[in-house]
């Protein structure tokens, strides 16, 4: 009896599994939307604010950041993982209600500790979203595709940080600041009903799995990939337990799982140094205002194209080597990036560290879905990106006290190229089941 992988591997893809990918694509679009939506109203709630005498200062905005990063790694750590109890689908639909909900309330918010615990929340969903939309796409692409599927679902996150930084600059300065939180999370909410009609549970999580009416759901989704119905479920081994966090350091993947966060942590340190300092580095680097704003910009649309390219070479050449291969060279650009500090050159380097960190990175989830079977799958690639995420709230820090110590920009970088490097390395040491 075929397996679902298998059977997805012996026929051309289906529209249910690429309406699947795309509904994933589509919900990392409002992930990187969701994440953003804070950065670009900051300016306008300080203001708003001060005239209330609310003081929304740079300690307490930085406690914001740091709290909606928390609660990523949290949401990606202990609620992803439940997508291996309750199904992929459940999760992403409760995620996308617990992100929009929270979004759109967050325009009413009327104090730090409000926006505080708005954000935190926010963050519960954003984090098991983006591991859980990961994990359903790994499972619904042919294995000789997946790396790059995978990578196409992750891209949608800086086409939404790119749009909403679009959107924001004309709606807030006309409607308000609480105006770009109402239209962040209408747009998170809409995608609820359109993912309950349009979003399959996993054949994979189905058959292995076997939650309550999985004969039933199994068969659905095969009639509509026009294949036979199962008389039965498959048999599956005896030895399988309830997926833990403690499965994942069973065997080959103890030191597997170690590397990868590793890696992860390094990774997210120096994506999130680059992310949050972005425009002041821009500015310090001698862009003048009006192009150091459109810094973020490009370092977005970059990271698109790093994400898509990396996808189809993996394909090509291995998931590690390329990842590898992203991260020494994003190490290179920055380590050269003094060479053009005070030109448009900048904004050109902003471009191509977008394309080789992101790549690199997003890499990453494609790696933790291979090193991880159907039953612990969620549980694997969640407690990896919340482990990772230690480096997204270290890496900010480290940079804002490089910067505050006088650090100059080509020193800063080359600084944060080491974590880079490390990753790089570290990556071509994990151990995968099929040898990547």
């Amino acid at each position: 009896m075929l397996t679902a992988p298998a059977l997805q591997e012996a026929r051309p893809m289906s529209r249910l599994q690429y309406t699947a990918i795309f509904v994933c694509f589509l919900m990392n679009m409002l992930d990187g939307m969701d994440v953003m939506v804070i950065s670009y109203t900051a300016p306008a709630i300080a203001k708003d604010w001060a005239r209330l005498g609310i003081s929304l200062a740079a300690t307490n905005l930085g406690l914001v950041f740091s709290m909606g990063l928390l609660g990523m790694a949290i949401g990606a750590m202990f609620l992803a993982a439940q997508a291996d109890v309750i199904g992929r689908r459940r999760m992403i639909l409760l995620s996308a209600v617990l992100m929009g909900s929270c979004v759109l309330a967050t325009q009413y918010v009327q104090s730090v500790p409000m926006l505080v615990l708005a954000r935190f929340i926010s963050g519960l969903g954003i984090g098991s979203m983006l591991a859980s939309t990961a994990t359903m796409t790994a499972e619904y692409a042919p294995a000789r595709t997946k790396d790059f599927w995978v990578s196409f679902a992750m891209s949608g996150y800086p086409i939404g940080a790119v749009l909403s930084g679009m959107v924001a600059a004309r709606i807030i300065p006309v409607y308000g600041w609480q105006s770009m939180f109402l239209a962040a999370g209408v747009a998170t909410l809409l995608t609820v009903p359109l993912s309950y009609f349009f979003l399959a549970e996993s054949l994979d999580f189905l058959l292995k799995s076997r939650p309550k009416n999985a004969l039933v759901q199994a068969n659905r989704i095969l009639h509509k990939m026009g294949e036979k119905p199962l008389p039965a479920l498959p048999t599956v081994e005896t030895s399988v337990t309830k997926a833990a966090v403690r499965a994942l350091f069973v065997g080959h993947r103890r030191s597997a799982t170690l590397l990868l966060w590793g890696a992860l942590f390094m990774s997210f340190a120096t994506l999130y140094f680059l992310t949050m300092w972005i425009p002041k580095l821009a500015s310090n680097a001698g862009l003048a205002l009006n192009l150091a704003i459109y810094a973020g910009t490009v370092f977005n649309l970059g990271a698109f194209f790093g994400i898509i390219s990396q996808g189809y070479l993996s394909a090509q050449f291995g998931l590690k080597r390329v990842i590898s291969g992203f991260l020494v060279a994003t190490a290179l650009l920055m380590t050269g990036f003094g060479w053009v500090n005070g030109s448009v050159w900048v904004l050109v380097f902003f471009g191509l560290i977008g394309f080789g960190v992101q790549g690199g990175f997003v890499g990453m989830y494609s790696l933790a879905a291979r090193l991880y079977p159907t039953r612990i799958r969620a549980t694997g690639v969640g407690w990896a990106v919340g482990a990772g995420r230690i480096g997204a709230v270290v890496g900010p820090l480290v940079g804002g006290l490089l910067i505050g110590a006088g650090w100059p920009m080509s020193a800063s970088f080359v600084a944060f190229a080491v974590p880079a490097l490390i990753a790089a390395l570290v990556t071509l040491f994990i151990r995968v089941p099929d040898q990547l």
